[in-house]
């Protein structure tokens, strides 16, 4: 394994830095990994909500890609924020031209705040060009249920069918977010790694400050499969990171509206937040 190993985000930027670019960065750093950065989209973005968004041209984002692959040698990337289609077009045809182990893809289609990040068009595109390409997805329950065309009931209540039904998509293996679901104690995820299915069940803290979950679990499997772990261990120390991010999260005094998660709950003592 090279040192240090290196891991690529290809994803939105979030002003506020609690999602997105800045939180896959954050994430990777505290999990020991190198981070490289592409910028699919500006954000205008806080704690309370998303007010604006600035496409970057698909033109821009493959210059970006061509330029940190053809000098850094990434073991993995992860993929957030794609709005719609020609964009991930034009990233699928630039992973192809680069030799790249793993893709992670986070298929974001709506912020923590309700605001729509993908256009219901490029939704197609994304099942039929990019997840065949992943090494794992890892939708929560509403992506779920966009990407299967059902309900959120029926994938809450069936996340074993639904996590077989998005395997089916072809995926290497998938990650179905319980983080949604009803129960107050508890939130559980299927893990589906194309043979066996699995229960990963962890307790359901009480806080406000839960922005840019998704974007940290995925890009901790990322950086997890940078550093060689496998993928079945990668997505287990994954959840116990964003667990442990999300039971710190009060710790932290960010902004007026959902705050973010404790990046950085491994270094940072009690009276640093303060």
């Amino acid at each position: 394994m090279s040192y240090p190993p290196i891991a690529l985000t290809i994803a939105g930027s979030d002003s506020g830095g609690g999602a997105g670019i800045q939180a896959d960065l954050k994430t990777f750093s505290a999990l020991g990994v190198y981070g490289a950065s592409v910028i699919t989209a500006l954000t205008a973005q806080n704690t309370c909500g998303v007010t604006g968004i600035y496409e970057v041209s698909p033109e821009f984002i493959v210059q970006q890609i061509d330029a940190v692959a053809s000098d850094l040698d990434v073991d993995a990337v992860k993929i957030g924020m794609l709005h719609r289609s020609e964009i991930i077009e034009s990233v699928a045809n630039s992973l192809n031209n680069h030799e790249i182990g793993h893709i992670v893809l986070d298929p974001v289609m709506v912020a923590k705040s309700g605001d729509p990040l993908l256009q219901d068009e490029a939704i197609d595109a994304l099942k039929s060009i990019l997840i065949p390409m992943a090494s794992i997805i890892t939708p929560n329950i509403p992506e779920a249920a966009r990407l299967l065309r059902r309900k959120s009931a029926y994938v809450e209540s069936n996340m074993h069918d639904a996590a077989q039904r998005l395997l089916s998509l072809g995926c290497g293996s998938v990650l179905l977010k319980g983080g949604h679901s009803t129960s107050d104690s508890e939130s559980t995820d299927i893990f589906h790694d194309g043979n066996n299915a699995i229960a990963l069940t962890y307790p359901r803290f009480t806080t406000g400050n839960t922005h840019g979950t998704g974007c940290t679990l995925s890009s901790a499997v990322c950086a997890l499969l940078a550093r060689k772990c496998g993928l079945n261990l990668s997505v287990d120390l994954a959840k116990q990171f964003i667990s442990a991010a999300i039971e710190d999260a009060d710790k932290l005094n960010i902004g007026s509206g959902n705050g973010p998660v404790h990046h950085f709950h491994r270094f940072w003592d009690q009276e640093s937040t303060k």
